[in-house]
């Protein structure tokens, strides 16, 4: 029994050590097998997901800078509209209607002069001859006034066609607006729309003022010339004197 079992180990120790002494031969789906880290593979997974997610980040980041730099230009973009110049002419006309004011114009100095000669008080060294010719004068200004200042409303009524075109025109181009500078330019163009229609309403006070300022100052005027004619014809003076007159001629 002892030989027989020594023969056994021997032979199992034959057949054991080519096994152990031989290099062991691996498949390549093995080897991939063996080197497989679910820990490091994971850690891996979430490195990606992370750099995705700042890429994700970076690109909004973009596209909010570049939505801002389009709003950016949107408000400094111009406005492509501008009513200065038919403003401008409305002006124009009616400070031209002004300056065509006639006898009496908007002068401090003429009216001054004006007013320490024909408006002034009548003279007892006038003769009648001036008293009627200066009275026929202030009659002249008074109506000159009145046409001057007649002449400057119509010119006024005439420009609210203008007004009422371009104040359309801004109004629409301020509700289409596409930025901050856009708005701001229509408004400031209304509002000097509406100076230009403060400036032909000071122009209607003005020639109005003006007319009746003429025509008051001709009543004054008139009033102290008939008195100074009603104190020469009742101032006594050489009495009648008879003489010889020839009513029909003889042959």
């Amino acid at each position: 029994m002892i030989p027989h079992a020594l023969r056994c180990q021997t032979l199992a120790a034959a057949l054991i050590a080519p096994v152990a002494l031989s290099p062991m031969t691996v498949t390549p789906a093995a080897a991939a097998w063996l080197v497989f880290d679910p820990t490091n593979y994971a850690q891996n997974v979430l490195q990606a997901a992370r750099a995705l997610e700042q890429i994700n980040n970076q690109i909004t980041s973009l596209q909010n800078e570049a939505q801002m730099l389009i709003n950016q230009a949107r408000n400094l973009a111009s406005l492509p509209y501008s009513s200065l110049q038919q403003l401008q002419q409305s002006i124009s006309r009616t400070r031209q209607l002004l300056d065509q004011a006639q006898k009496i114009a908007f002068d401090v100095g003429e009216i001054d002069q004006a007013f320490s000669s024909t408006y002034g008080a009548a003279s007892t060294s006038t003769s009648d001859q001036d008293l009627i010719a200066a009275a026929k004068t202030r009659w002249q200004n008074t109506v000159a006034g009145l046409q001057d200042a007649m002449r400057v409303q119509a010119g006024v009524v005439g420009n609210l066609d203008t007004n009422r075109t371009q104040m359309s025109a801004l109004v629409g181009e301020s509700q289409g607006a596409t930025g901050a500078l856009q708005a701001t330019q229509a408004g400031n163009q209304l509002l000097a729309l509406q100076a230009q229609q403060l400036a032909d309403l000071v122009a209607v006070v003005a020639a109005d003022g003006r007319a009746h300022a003429l025509q008051s100052a001709e009543q004054a005027a008139a009033a102290d010339q008939g008195r100074e004619q009603r104190r020469r014809f009742l101032t006594p003076g050489a009495g009648y004197e008879p003489g010889s007159a020839q009513m029909f001629y003889g042959d």
